[in-house]
């Protein structure tokens, strides 16, 4: 090599060095600068990375809970303790669980208590079922006019039964009608209406 070329590589070199340090203390003025915000952006991220960390440990611990509390209640549905830690955790979860037995000991109590609940379809069902329990007509048909109800179809077809007991074949008949022919039980409808009123 010669001399030249040593000196144009030093220079290269030299060159290479004064960007580094010109960008090592651009960076440092930026961090000196902005060193405040920085240092809370980097807090509030720790924070919120243990709050979210927190908050998923407390939804799990909850979650475990709610199932081993009924588990406790699907062997012994009387288990006190377990009734009130289901109902405390997870108050909806318990509305399913009070719908289950009230349906399977028939308690109107029961069903007439969770017409006000917040859990999804529980309102809905133990409306229907106490109605139908009841062999309410006046009920079955209100449930029946309902547009999100369940089980408005059935409803319809228990009103024109108690219709028919009750000698009413008309109102039976057209309470039969109203049955949309899409429904899963339009054909008992429709033998209901050829063969029960008549």
């Amino acid at each position: 090599m010669s001399l030249k070329e040593n000196i144009e590589m030093v220079k290269e070199e030299l060159n290479s060095e004064e960007q580094f340090f010109e960008k090592a203390v651009q960076t440092e003025r930026f961090v000196k600068k902005y060193k405040k915000p920085l240092i809370s952006l980097v807090a509030v991220a720790i924070l919120a990375i243990g709050v979210s960390s927190a908050y998923s440990l407390k939804v799990q611990s909850d979650t475990d809970a709610a199932n081993t509390a009924l588990n406790v209640l699907m062997v012994d549905a009387n288990d006190a303790k377990a009734q009130e830690t289901l109902k405390s955790i997870n108050p909806k979860l318990f509305d399913v669980w009070s719908l289950s037995q009230a349906l399977k000991s028939k308690d109107k109590e029961a069903l007439r208590s969770l017409e006000s609940s917040k859990a999804l379809v529980v309102a809905d069902l133990a409306e229907y079922e106490l109605a139908a329990l009841e062999n309410d007509k006046s009920k079955l048909q209100s449930y029946a006019q309902k547009s999100d109800a369940l089980y408005k179809d059935l409803a319809l077809i228990e009103a024109a039964v108690l219709m028919m007991e009750n000698g009413e074949k008309k109102e039976a008949r057209a309470q039969l009608s109203m049955i949309d022919i899409n429904s899963p039980v339009y054909e008992l409808a429709q033998s209901l209406a050829h063969y029960g009123v008549n």
